[in-house]
């Protein structure tokens, strides 16, 4: 019998890793969806047992020995499997054990404080686990800086998007900033002096009749029932396990759109992991390439396709055979219904318009926070002071405020700056694909996304971690990442009446 070679070696363990993965995000998955409350505590140490095995197969001296040795050889798939993986060992090796298990218990903790402070508005009771989130986070942080050289910001959002950094970000911000407030004053101005917006449908909406809709939406965008399945959560999310992909949405039965819109940016998600190359299931390469990209499929689905007016066209006899209370569901009026333009208090219900501004406020105190020019004490009062400042509007409380995001309760700083980088990315791939498939809006008209879906899988889906955000970008757009297309797309869809 032949020895398996160095890189085979590394390539069964990390195949033990990505199980170890599927388990954690099933457990996840129940402790938001399903999970009773007295549970939480033995949830907390069972998952922070499994990160903690999980690390200590990372970083043992025996994958440091095959990485050292591997040999990949000239299969430029296996190439970038190997780099992949010397990628995550690096990350691993720099934080100790204890720490992630620590740092594991406290977000299962402060997951379970956030649901109970966000219900009785009260940050003050979240405060203290959420100050042992960020302490252990900051920790986490550092370690990796120092060892990778980087900030400890940095650090953070490299774990999200590999090769990102705060110095391509600044530059893309800095004229969202610019640009979007007399941008939003123009939009708002504009539909101001237009007819008003007439009522689409009429409620309640029965939760039965909203669900069977999103289902039927999912299944025509393209996400596959058989390995995946929709569910209610407090804070809508995709997760799951491979081939097992979940995704929830909230309801409301006197608005229909904030669940439908909620099930199509999470089927985006969707739609991408389950295009994820079969032949590279389990390895790292396999893998989504990162947030940015992850949440550019997303809004893709939800902002440029679904609330066009060829999607309107197609979604509104649907809708009205849909709920039974009737009403008008003329296209235009559901197109209106969708593209209209309102600074609000909630990031995920917030118009593809106002939504960067949700997200530069979350980036400029999350960085505050980590460098420690931000106590956490402080953080309600500066939140809505940002929100005040790029919205104009006075935050009621900290439930509309600080405390609707579940990201820092769970550990995921250097997460949101990924939001706004995917909503320029779908901009800018959807772009591209109108310029690919010439009949694509007449497509969607009829329902059908099979041409987009198509393109997606072989510019992004299938190139998982085989290249850098960025190259992926350049590569099916022809330009690197920036904010013109979004900015383009905004002017045409709400100052030119334009799909």
């Amino acid at each position: 019998m032949i020895a398996p070679s160095a890189y085979e070696s590394l390539e069964r363990l990390f195949s033990r890793l990505s199980a170890l993965d599927d388990a954690l995000g099933i457990l996840s998955w129940d402790r938001d969806v399903m999970m009773p409350e007295g549970a939480a505590n033995r949830r907390g140490n069972g998952v922070a047992t499994l990160e903690g095995l999980r690390h200590e197969l990372l970083v043992s001296p025996a994958t440091a020995e095959l990485l050292a040795k591997a040999e990949p050889g000239s299969d430029p798939w296996r190439q970038a499997n190997l780099t992949e993986m010397q990628r995550l060992h690096a990350r691993a090796v720099a934080v100790p054990g204890p720490l992630v298990e620590a740092l594991s218990k406290a977000c299962s903790r402060t997951e379970m404080a956030w649901r109970s402070a966000r219900e009785a508005n009260d940050f003050a009771a979240l405060q203290p686990d959420l100050q042992t989130v960020l302490d252990l986070t900051r920790e986490t942080a550092q370690a990796i800086g120092g060892a990778l050289n980087l900030s400890p910001y940095d650090a953070l959002l490299d774990g999200f998007d590999p090769g990102m950094r705060q110095a391509t970000i600044a530059p893309i911000f800095a004229t969202l900033a610019r640009d979007l407030p007399p941008l939003l004053h123009e939009v708002l101005e504009r539909q101001a002096s237009g007819p008003a917006a007439s009522a689409v449908g009429q409620a309640p909406f029965p939760i039965a009749e909203q669900e069977t809709l999103g289902r039927m939406m999912m299944e025509r965008a393209g996400f596959d029932m058989t390995r995946g399945r929709l569910d209610v959560s407090t804070h809508p999310f995709c997760g799951g396990a491979t081939d097992d992909v979940r995704i929830t949405t909230r309801y409301d039965d006197t608005d229909f759109l904030p669940a439908f819109l909620g099930i199509m940016h999470e089927t985006g998600h969707a739609l991408y992991e389950q295009g994820l190359p079969a032949a590279w299931q389990g390895q790292p390469v396999g893998r989504a390439r990162g947030m940015t990209l992850h949440e550019s499929q997303s809004l893709l689905i939800e902002m440029q396709v679904t609330r066009s007016r060829s999607f309107a066209a197609f979604a509104a006899p649907v809708m009205a055979q849909s709920f039974s209370g009737g009403g008008n569901w003329t296209p235009e009026a559901l197109c209106q219904h969708m593209t209209r333009v309102a600074p609000g208090f909630i990031r995920v219900d917030a118009d593809e318009v106002t939504y960067p501004a949700h997200i530069i406020t979350r980036y400029e105190l999350e960085t505050a926070m980590i460098d420690g020019r931000l106590a956490l004490r402080d953080l309600p009062e500066a939140f809505n002071a940002r929100i005040r400042d790029l919205l104009g509007l006075d935050v009621p409380d900290d439930r509309h405020g600080c405390l609707q995001d579940i990201h820092w309760p769970l550990g995921l700083w250097g997460y949101f700056p990924c939001y706004a980088l995917g909503a320029l990315t779908a901009a800018q791939l959807f772009e591209a694909a109108r310029q690919k498939i010439p009949d694509l809006a007449q497509s969607v008209r009829a329902g059908d996304f099979t041409p987009l879906l198509g393109w997606l899988r072989t510019t992004v889906h299938e190139r998982a971690s085989s290249a850098s955000t960025m190259a992926i970008v350049e590569d099916a757009t022809g330009q690197p990442l920036g904010a013109e297309s979004y900015l383009t797309h905004v002017r045409r869809r709400y100052l030119e009446d334009a799909d």
